[in-house]
């Protein structure tokens, strides 16, 4: 049965997850997702949708996302091709956490996976140019309760390492988190 090193952030609900890998001459085999291995270790979502994205330069950013409730996701994000520095951002009312992100570096060389629960907004931002990220989702899209947080929202003060991002119209125009509908709470999503 295979195995998964799994390691909590400074936010104890976000998780790098790092599946087992087989590699011998030929390459290598892993199971990317199994929902067996991960109840083992007490998580259990039930995902229904996939996603899958390509940034062609480096310095991309894509987030602040997320989706409001009663649909809100917990995402598993990977990153298959390239590198990214993927965050997760505590947007939960109530929260100790609230308004705090953690960051990781995700490759296609590291084979680390994010697990971001309900109640957080995510985002990422290239490290290099041709990067797909790919994510599983517990549920899914409903593009009217889809929204974004400034990525550059001072409340929230993410240093992306870069002055001159590309950033998509949407998350150029996403209000702060002050300005915002976020429907988060402690209570409802912790």
């Amino acid at each position: 049965m295979a195995t998964l090193k799994i390691t909590e952030l400074e936010i104890p609900e976000i998780k790098i997850i790092e599946p087992t890998y087989f590699e011998d001459y030929r390459g290598y085999y892993c199971e990317s997702y199994s929902q067996r291995t991960l109840s083992q270790y007490g998580i259990n979502p039930v995902f229904v949708q996939d996603g899958h994205s390509l940034s062609l330069k480096k310095g991309i950013i894509r987030g602040i996302h997320f989706q409001k409730n009663p649909k809100a996701q917990l995402k598993l994000v990977r990153c298959t091709r390239g590198s990214v520095m993927d965050y997760a951002v505590d947007l939960r009312k109530g929260s100790p956490t609230y308004k705090k992100w953690v960051c990781t570096e995700l490759s296609a060389e590291n084979r680390k996976q994010l697990l971001i629960p309900r109640g957080f907004g995510h985002a990422f931002i290239t490290l290099e140019d041709n990067c797909e990220v790919q994510y599983k989702v517990d549920e899914l899209y409903y593009p009217e309760l889809d929204r974004s947080i400034a990525y550059n929202d001072p409340e929230i003060g993410i240093d992306w390492g870069t002055d001159n991002p590309v950033v998509s119209e949407k998350d150029t125009k996403a209000p702060t988190l002050a300005e915002s509908d976020v429907n988060f709470t402690m209570e409802e999503n912790g």
